[in-house]
């Protein structure tokens, strides 16, 4: 095996797992390696990520009582949430441990940097108190250690112990986001009434803050975003819908960003007109390009494979993959590669793009969300 690079963590993943009999940690964790290789694909090859630091060491706890084996699977990660919980999600496929049949049960998945950030916070206060400060001096430091503070006051709200600004109980308002970071990033802001629905799936533990309170969407500004709005709306009534910017997450906006956002928030209904007026657009451009020959269905595969993750792939004469680069990597990318064919987006064909692929003579543009149009390239919504 090559080296083993030390991993940043900013994920832990934590699962528990039962064996039918009597087994061991190398058994275990060889079990993990062997019944996921090959299943994510060469980006999320685990003994691939544990190489170059992007997966840390995978402990196990084990403890053998009665013919059985119970314990703790721990994977430290230093990959995007989206790539984590991909991860988390593929520990659950493993169903045996040598010839014994075993159940992993991912637990729970933590932000690391939440828990530093809280031991920081604490550390800080303790060590002002000990402090014999001019005033004007300790006022600056507390203001700095209170907005710290704030983010670290996160609670868990009802029984899908959903992350939310401890206020959100005696709050009118509610502003409901994707995950713990979107409401971490609003509480650091002073942003009361937030609320996370962890992930894309829609707990019912939301529909008492949909029955009872002035509730915005706060989503992000791709088609994930659009996803959960509309599967929000299966659980009960939105007031209001706010969309970040195009390209940009929730949990990396600037206050000013979401303060500008929230302004400009939109009746659930003009937004869901929007968004209708915005699909029939896209389709009238996929009907006007007269030279598309490429079936779209020839790059689902990859573009399922790039969801969520703001990435690109470039593809050769042969549809062989080139390179797998994040968005903000195209321009160069495309400056320095040859012979590109392809590329496949998960963001929207805009006209920035479109005029970069015609420069290096790209043949086909493929993604699900199409605002621009062109007579040189073959674009395709898939």
């Amino acid at each position: 095996m090559g080296k083993i690079y030390p991993v940043s963590t900013k994920y832990t993943v934590i699962a528990d797992i039962l064996v039918e009999g009597e087994v061991n940690k190398n058994d275990i964790v060889g079990a993990i390696f062997g019944q996921t290789e090959g299943l994510l694909g060469n980006d999320l090859e685990l003994r691939e990520l544990q190489k170059s630091g992007r997966i840390g060491r995978i402990d196990v706890n084990i403890e053998i009582k009665n013919g059985k084996s119970k314990g703790q699977i721990i994977v430290p990660s230093s990959l995007a949430k989206t790539e984590t919980a991909v991860i988390a999600a593929a520990l659950e496929t493993i169903d045996k441990i040598g010839p014994c049949n075993a159940q992993v049960t991912v637990k729970e998945m933590n932000d690391v940097r939440m828990d530093k950030r809280t031991q920081i916070t604490e550390r800080a206060q303790n060590l002002l108190k000990k402090l014999n400060l001019d005033s004007s001096d300790s006022q600056e430091i507390m203001d700095k250690v209170q907005e710290n503070f704030r983010t670290s006051k996160i609670i868990e709200y009802g029984k899908d112990k959903l992350a939310a600004s401890e206020d959100i109980e005696e709050n009118e308002e509610a502003i409901i986001v994707e995950g713990r970071a979107d409401v971490v990033n609003l509480v650091k802001y002073n942003i009361k009434g937030v609320i996370s629905i962890n992930g894309v799936n829609v707990p019912d533990s939301i529909k008492p803050i949909l029955e009872s309170k002035t509730t915005t969407l706060f989503i992000d500004g791709d088609r994930g975003g659009e996803m959960i709005a509309k599967k929000i709306l299966s659980k009960g009534e939105l007031d209001y819908i706010a969309v970040a910017p195009d390209g940009k997450e929730v949990e990396e906006l600037a206050g000013k960003e979401i303060f500008k956002c929230l302004r400009n928030r939109m009746k659930t209904k003009e937004y869901l007109s929007t968004l209708k007026s915005s699909e029939k657009n896209n389709q009238r451009n996929e009907k006007s390009f007269s030279n598309q020959k490429t079936e779209p269905s020839k790059y689902k595969n990859m573009i399922n494979d790039l969801f969520g993750t703001r990435g690109a792939y470039l593809l050769g004469d042969k549809n062989e993959v080139l390179a797998k680069i994040p968005l903000t990597e195209l321009s160069n990318a495309l400056s320095e590669a040859k012979k590109i064919s392809t590329v496949i987006l998960d963001g929207p064909i805009t006209e920035e793009i479109v005029k970069l692929c015609e420069k290096k003579k790209i043949e086909n543009i493929v993604s699900r969300t199409v605002k621009a149009s062109s007579d040189k390239i073959n674009i395709i919504k898939a």
